[in-house]
């Protein structure tokens, strides 16, 4: 398997697959691989010749320096992940933070039409601003025809979508279905830093968004986040961050139903000090 640490190196061998008229598949990570980057990768795989996945920790998008240095970093074993799904046509670029950013470790600012002021928004300051950042360069490197993101992280996948947009750049954005362990948790990197005891009540998140797309249908959004915020307040493991109902494509946290729009519901709780996130489309 071809390991590429530096963007020069990947891009002499991105313009030999060009040249050969390879279609091109992307999936952005930050490594501490799991089942459900596989499925990413799969489904890059079903629609392109070769899919690049980068493993890099970036770190202008963690508005907690503690976060940063605790994240998980097991390239070793993403490799080894990797190769189980294909030898030959996946290339990892495992790139250093000097090969991304130079010498200035900055984010630039971006505007998304609002949508980087909602939710992770407003908990996270710069967070999309370091997203932003990091997906426009890794797009100028691999130059992709497609990338792969996860619904988990959906108001990302939005943000994404809006960049790709607003700076004309040729790529697909395709956005895939939450990856989930069998209890229902979604699968995340994160989840490897759970104590025994977090790690056997995080399934309450999706369950409880489960309950709540069930009211929903027919209570109103704020009758909704009361449950929820109460079920939370009785919870003594679980710390409830935010619950919002929101229109699916602005974001915008909903005040009264319609029926000619799409609305999800998305949650952030801490478990101990793991931050964990999820969402479920209500209709």
């Amino acid at each position: 398997m071809n390991v590429f640490k530096n963007k020069a190196d990947l891009t002499n061998h991105i313009n030999g697959l060009k040249f050969e008229q390879k279609s091109l598949g992307f999936v952005p990570t930050m490594g501490a691989l799991h089942q459900g980057h596989a499925s990413l990768v799969n489904k890059g795989l079903e629609d392109n010749d070769v899919v690049v996945v980068s493993v890099f920790v970036n770190p202008t998008q963690f508005d907690n320096e503690d976060d940063l240095i605790k994240y998980p970093r097991t390239l070793d074993e993403d490799v080894q992940l990797l190769s189980e799904i294909s030898e030959d046509r996946i290339i990892v670029y495992a790139p250093t933070v000097k090969d991304i950013y130079g010498k200035t470790v900055a984010s630039t600012s971006f505007s998304f039409d609002g949508l980087e002021h909602e939710m992770e928004g407003r908990f996270r300051d710069g967070h999309f601003d370091g997203v932003g950042t990091i997906v426009k360069r890794l797009f100028e490197i691999v130059k992709p025809d497609n990338a792969y993101f996860g619904e988990k992280d959906f108001q990302q996948l939005m943000i994404i979508k809006t960049l790709v947009e607003k700076h004309k750049m040729p790529i697909n954005i395709v956005g895939c279905k939450i990856h989930r362990a069998e209890d229902g948790l979604a699968m995340s990197s994160r989840n490897t830093r759970l104590e025994p005891k977090y790690r056997k009540v995080a399934p309450f998140i999706y369950k409880t968004l489960k309950s709540a797309k069930k009211k929903f249908g027919t209570e109103s959004a704020n009758k909704v986040t009361e449950w929820v915020i109460k079920q939370f307040a009785e919870h003594n493991l679980l710390k409830l961050e935010y619950f919002i109902i929101a229109d699916a494509k602005t974001l915008k946290t909903v005040k009264r139903k319609s029926n000619q729009k799409s609305y999800r519901a998305f949650i952030a709780v801490y478990a101990g000090d793991i931050r964990l996130i999820d969402n479920i489309a209500l209709n």
